[in-house]
Parts: C-alpha cells; structure tokens; sequence
C-alpha cells in the first residue's frame, strides 16, 4: 500500500500541524498526490483488481487464512482481523442466484468505525464541514486499516459470491464480460473526464441569468400576473399554491391532471398543454426550464470542475431498472437538457482535437426486430433507406415510392413512428393517440390509434407474437432474462392491482429490448478502449450518454477512431441482421453541440 502512495503521503502528526491554509497550498502543489490517489480509489472500487492482487497475496502465503481466523497479539491487527473474519464467517447470503430464490440479503461488516470516528473528530478540530471534507486529508497511518480491511472483506465475500454466481451460468457470463469489463472501462471513462471551456462556462452562466430576468420581467407584465400581485401582494413562480391560483383561478384555464393529494397539477406536461391556450403558462415553463440550466448545470459545473478543466463524474452499471447505464455524481451526464445548446456547447475539445459523437440509430427497434426473428421488420433494415417512411409504406400500404413519404403522407409517417417507439415502450392506444396529436397538431383519435396498431401488427405479425410470449412469461415467472444474461425481477406481476400489474409487465418488455440495445454499446466501447491502450491511441471516451459514445480525440486520429469503434459496435454478438449491422451515426465538431453554440451566441 505504502508503495501505491508513496513515502511523501501526509501522516497523522502532518495533518494535525497543517493549517487549513497550509493544507490548501500543499493541495494545489500536489498533483502527483491527486493522480495517485484517484488511482488508488479506483483500484479499492473494483473487485476485478483488488482479488487479482489479494489472490495473489494470500495464496503466497499458507498461514494467511489461519491468521484471520486465530486471535491475534498484535495489537493493530488484532480487533480487525478477529472482527472480519467473525463478521464474514456469519454472513448468511440469503441471495441465492437460483430463479426461485428472494432477494434478501444481510451483513454485519463494522471494519468503518475507526475511519468514521477519525473523520467526525478531525472535522470537529478543523470546522470543516461534511460537504467541504476530502478523502485526501486523511493520513496513511489511519487509512492504512480500512483500506487493507476493505480489500479483505472484498476478497471474503468474492469467495462466498462466486459459489452462488457461478450456479446460474446466465449470470456469470454478465459478470465476466460485461460486468467486470464494463467496470474497467468505466473507471477509464470517468478518469479522463468531460472536458469543458471555462471562457464558455462563464460566458454562459451570465448569458443564461440575463435571459432568466428578462423571462420573469415578461411573465409580470401580464395583466392576469399583475392582478394577482395587486390581490395578494406577491407572485413567486416556484410556488406551487400560488401557480395554481393563478392558473386555474384568476385565468381560468382547465386541466384534469391532479396530483397524488388529489390537488391539481401544474408539472410540465401541464404546463405544456396549458401553453397552447395562454401565454402565461409558456412563460412560466421557459422560466423553469432556464433556471434548472443555470442552476443544475452552469452553477454545479464550474466548481466542480479539476484543475485540468475536466469534470470527473460517475457512470454506473447497473443503477437502472431497463438495464442502461446511469450517471451519478458531480454531473449527471445521462440528464444534459438535448434541446438546448447552452451547456452541450460548454463540452468543447482543447486545440488539435474534435469532438466526436457516435450515436446508434433506431437501435432498440432493431434489437426487438432480432429478438422477435420477425422477417418483414428485419427486411426494413436490410433494405436501408428512411426506416420510419419504409414502415409508413408497409403499414399503410402506400401507393409511393419510400422517399416521397414524408412529403406526401406525412401524418401516417407521424404514426407509425409513434406507434414504432409506443410498442417499444409499452404504450397503449391512448398514449400514442396523445403522442400524435401532441407532435402532428392534427386530433388522432384512439380508435385510429387501435386501427394504426393492428395494421402494423398485421404487417409484423411475429413482432406481436414475440411480445405476447414475453408477456405470458413475466406473469408466469415474475422474472425475465435478456438475450445476454441481464436479469430483472419483476415481482409485481402478482399484484391484485391490474394497473400496477400491467406497468410490470411493460417494464419487463421495455427491459428486453433496452438493456440489450444498452450492452451492445456498452461492449462496443470495451472493445474500443481496448483497443486504444494497446496501439496507443490518444483518444479519450470521455462519456456514455443513452446510445452514444463521445470522445476527444486528435484529429489526426478522428477518421481511425471512428472507424474502429464503428467496427466494434457493429461487431456480430449474436444480435445481428445478416447483411445489415446495428446503425452507426458519427458526428465530429469541435463542441458537443454541433456548433450550435456559436449560432445562438452569434451576435
């Protein structure tokens, strides 16, 4: 461990004598410090390493496992050891990875205590707050025995894990290929960080509380907000009572959405539907929506931002129900606004380099297509051309060529797209009626829906076959497997409430086809990273984002790197369309938005 930190780390008397000033000048003074020590919390945060090391360590020793499970006389190891091993011994691993089995689970590991005591009490000398604390303060001598023991515990519960994972052979192969290799890509893609233009950042921040003043100035200046300010004396936007009042009350618009208190709403699809009737509603909307870019993005970014000018943040493997990936941390990168250009055009390649973003293509439709072996939607694929004009020809049987959909039967592209991504994501008659009138302007009934449904499914017959099997499945079993191994436990199909029942089982389908559509981008990016350290390639995955990759890269390097990782995503995993792989769009600019930046901040 001494070796991984080095001689120079601060001990215990170090810290006491350093002022909070003096600590902050040997911070900034310490970047070799800084890198170790990242590379140190991600070498304790994955398993992969941490039991390759401690195999090889405790296998070259024979007496080690006596050692944890005899008392010991050394008085700094005595209490952890003989508590781990006791704690560990005890463990009872209820989780049996078996199809039949509760997820039920329990552990008595106490190993923290000594670092938590040490931390409340160096913050109580110091007055540093909780949130102002850093793992970097604390020295060797007393992390030295959580980091050894979290190393240990690890290996324990490995062995006892490993022989209840290794039962299910489904689950072990998501644990070699995507899971353990997905956690080292990951810890690649956090270390190099999202790159961000701090001249940007800050041009940006202002820009935004400009447009949020000039957006309230407005919202006041209409007559209905001015009467209400006359009769109660204030107006706050934020105020939920107050929103209402003013909508429902002194304007006199209507909505039948309420809330779970049986209040009615005023969230955004309120709002939204509300804007089509009055401007007020609008306003109010675009005052929400820049106040969350300033606040959520603009504001948390540039603190947290590392002396390199990159925000290192967190992906995660399996922190969702549908079997994406997540983002968690200083910036949830799954959750950038799409429409606005503000914050993706603060992500931006230092000089020599692109920004380049591979997106999949309908991938979640072409991922059921396979699943479902249906012939006539995997034809739509291999045939190429504009996939939801070809879909609007099939269903609708229209009597022109494929490229002239879009100009001549617009509304019935319209609805087989929505009726594409409806299935997908188990959305009946009604939300794709809703769906339709809402992006075509035109009313789109639920009967027409209901007619538009089944003459799709009359054109993908084992589409609709596919998911009334899955169906009849989830509500057997309660569970469900993707086609690589991913499992979701779906118990809820059992509730005597139809509604929620229902949910479940869309939940199940959606997490077929999304988890699957998710892991062949997310094998795509392992295959890519390792690729780049072994030819020595200076790209940089920086970010998964739904189904895409970006990365910085040299320019020199943009036309190998797109065509390698367009190799791997493609590659044949046993989800593929003979003759048609998964589709790949790329985009390469010097922001992630395109150079939508400079056109909205042209003047």
């Amino acid at each position: 461990m001494k070796e991984i930190i080095g001689d120079d780390y601060p001990t215990y008397e170090d810290s006491v004598k350093l002022t909070l000033a003096e600590r902050d000048i040997a911070k900034s003074n310490s970047d070799r410090l800084l890198k170790e020590n990242l590379e140190l919390r991600h070498r304790l945060s994955c398993i992969a390493d941490d039991i390759e090391i401690i195999q090889r360590h405790i296998s070259s020793h024979k007496e080690s496992r006596n050692w944890f499970k005899q008392p010991s006389t050394n008085k700094d190891g005595s209490i952890y050891a003989d508590e781990a091993w006791h704690n560990i011994s005890n463990i009872e691993i209820a989780c049996d990875l078996n199809d039949d089995a509760p997820l039920e689970w329990g552990s008595k590991v106490k190993h923290e205590a000594e670092l938590d005591n040490w931390i409340k009490d160096y913050r109580k000398r110091t007055g540093i707050l909780k949130e102002s604390f850093s793992w970097d303060l604390v020295p060797f001598d007393v992390m030295k025995n959580y980091a050894a023991m979290d190393a240990v515990v690890t290996y324990l519960l490995f062995e006892k894990f490993e022989a209840a994972l290794t039962k299910n052979e489904k689950l072990t192969w998501v644990y070699r290929n995507i899971l353990l290799e997905g956690c080292r890509f990951l810890v690649a893609v956090e270390s190099n960080g999202v790159p961000f233009d701090m001249t940007r950042l800050e041009f940006g921040q202002k820009r935004m509380q400009e447009d949020i003043d000039a957006a309230v100035e407005a919202l006041y200046s209409f007559p209905e907000v001015k009467a209400f300010i006359s009769a109660k004396g204030e107006f706050n936007p934020n105020s939920t009572l107050q929103l209402r009042s003013l909508l429902f009350d002194y304007i006199g618009l209507k909505s039948d959405k309420k809330t779970a208190t049986g209040a009615l709403s005023t969230d955004a699809e309120v709002l939204g539907n509300l804007a089509e009737e009055h401007d007020v509603p609008k306003h109010i909307l675009e005052v929400r929506q820049k106040v969350k870019i300033k606040n959520t993005y603009l504001d948390k970014i540039i603190p947290n931002l590392d002396r390199d000018g990159r925000l290192r943040t967190n992906f995660n493997l399996h922190g969702t129900t549908s079997g994406r990936l997540s983002s968690s941390g200083k910036l949830n990168m799954q959750q950038l606004p799409r429409d606005n250009p503000t914050v993706k055009g603060c992500i931006k390649a230092k000089a020599g380099h692109k920004i380049v973003a591979m997106d999949l293509t309908t991938a979640e439709v072409y991922c059921a297509a396979v699943l479902a072996n249906d012939k006539g939607l995997m034809k739509v694929f291999s045939d190429g051309g504009n996939f939801h004009s070809t879909i609007a020809k099939q269903v609708f049987r229209l009597p022109c060529d494929v490229d002239d959909v879009a100009e001549m039967y617009g509304d019935k592209r319209q609805q087989a797209k929505a009726v594409t991504f409806g299935i997908m994501y188990g959305a009946g008659p009604t939300k794709i009626a809703w769906q339709v009138t809402k992006d075509s302007g035109k009313e789109f009934t639920v009967q027409e829906a209901n007619e538009t449904i089944k003459d799709y499914f009359e054109a993908f017959p084992n589409l609709r076959r596919w998911l009334d099997d899955q169906k009849k499945f989830i509500q057997a079993n309660g569970f469900v497997y993707s086609r690589f191994g991913r499992k979701r436990r779906l118990p809820d199909v059992f509730s005597q409430d139809k509604g929620i029942a229902s949910h479940e089982v869309r939940s199940g389908i959606n997490f077929l086809v999304q988890s699957v559509a998710s892991d062949v981008n997310l094998m795509g990016g392992i295959d890519m990273q390792k690729y780049i350290e072994k030819t020595g390639m200076k790209a940089k995955m920086f970010a998964l984002v739904h189904d895409s990759i970006l990365a910085e890269v040299p320019e020199d390097e943009v036309e190998h790197y797109s065509a390698k990782l367009q190799e791997f995503i493609q590659k044949d995993r046993g989800l593929s369309i003979p003759g048609a792989p998964i589709g790949c769009d790329f985009d390469v600019a010097d922001d992630y938005s395109l150079g939508k930046f400079e056109k909205l901040y042209a003047n």
